[in-house]
């Protein structure tokens, strides 16, 4: 379940403002100004509609104990077009730089 905490910190990572994501989900920024102050286990689908919007912007969402099991519920950011340069395999003379 998505938490307050989750949200507001997913919002920050990805950057997107609360009328962003208000818009993005169909709803008003009171609404979301109002998720962001409580936990929404009493609104399952703006929940569930939330989430799918952040994770289509890279969000990671992590259960409590994930890792480590004292730790809380929190998110990640996903990496994207990572460049991992040249594999070992790959050098050569050329490219040896």
């Amino acid at each position: 379940m998505l938490t307050a905490s989750q949200l507001r910190a997913a919002c920050a990572l990805t950057g997107m403002t609360i009328e962003e994501l208000a818009e993005a989900a169909g709803v008003s920024a009171s609404t979301i100004h109002k998720a962001e102050a409580s936990d929404l286990h009493s609104e399952p689908e703006l929940a569930a509609r939330l989430h799918s919007i952040l994770e289509s912007k890279g969000v990671i969402f992590l259960g409590a104990g994930e890792g480590d099991p004292a730790a809380g519920p929190g998110v990640r950011l996903r990496l994207e077009n990572h460049d991992e340069g040249i594999r070992p395999q790959n050098l050569n003379a050329a490219n040896d730089g």
